[in-house]
């Protein structure tokens, strides 16, 4: 593919001990991690009963969504938005496997409701009042980078500003030999067509070859992750580093430039 550009107005970011993006940037610095940080998000998107019912992944992602909104001063109701997850909520899913097996009519229909790829999305657009379009991708552990290249391409075809939202959870049941992940991780980038250099600016380009694992501080805390695949931009974010590659699929790299404001 042609290349394609971005600018970044806002991040969100949540993992186990980092709530927020100021967070990881100090952690990135000085190796800290802040004192009682919560176990789990609580987004303030969703009602209180909402708050307390919402699986992790779809707490997650409303969280740093909703804080990459906020870090751009743009209101949500007014983005399309992307949202990125390699396997969805998986302890739902063990649970459906595991129900459907033992006593199909005891199914829990909440959980059922939540057991779709795209509910933190639903969640989203319904919290928001949000009418733009969205999309729910999977890609393996290609997810963000594709994720990305789906949101770079809608700026490409004329939208003014993107929302990105990455997440996954730990692994659950007879599906973690298969889908392993550990713990609990979000990002959010809020990409606009801005040319002010204001905000830090990506160059994305698709290229051959695989991308190395992430070795920055925030890759090594959160590597066990199946989202994990997009902290080596998070690092390079706080790090103020000017090149990074993502892993975008079998002998696929997604080389991104970042020219920080």
């Amino acid at each position: 593919m042609s290349s394609l550009s971005a600018s970044i107005e806002g991040i969100g970011f949540w993992s186990n001990g980092l709530p927020s993006w100021p967070a990881a940037c100090d952690y990135a610095a000085g190796g800290t991690l802040p004192a009682d940080a919560p176990v789990k998000p609580a987004p303030q998107l969703l009602a209180p009963n909402e708050r307390r019912r919402a699986p992790e992944t779809v707490a997650v992602a409303l969280e740093v969504a909703l804080a990459a909104c906020s870090a751009a001063g743009r209101d949500p109701r007014m983005l399309p938005s992307v949202f990125a997850s390699t396997h969805g909520e998986l302890s739902i899913t063990d649970y459906m496997c595991a129900i459907l097996v033992a006593d199909p009519r005891a199914i829990s229909p909440t959980k059922f409701h939540n057991s779709v790829h795209n509910s933190a999305a639903g969640y989203w657009t319904i919290g928001n009042g949000c009418v733009a379009a969205t999309t729910a991708i999977s890609a393996w552990d290609a997810s963000f980078a594709q994720g990305l290249i789906e949101a770079l391409a809608q700026l490409n075809a004329g939208a003014d500003a993107v929302l990105l939202a990455a997440y996954d959870t730990a692994g659950a049941g007879a599906l973690v030999p298969i889908s392993n992940s550990h713990g609990l991780l979000g990002g959010a980038l809020v990409l606009s067509r801005d040319t002010s250099h204001a905000h830090p600016r990506l160059r994305a380009t698709l290229v051959d070859g695989d991308a190395p694992p992430g070795s920055g501080p925030l890759a090594r805390l959160a590597a066990g992750n199946a989202m994990a695949p997009m902290l080596p931009l998070f690092d390079a974010l706080a790090g103020r580093e000017d090149a990074v590659l993502l892993k975008a699929g079998p002998g696929r790299t997604l080389r991104l430039e970042i020219a920080h404001a």
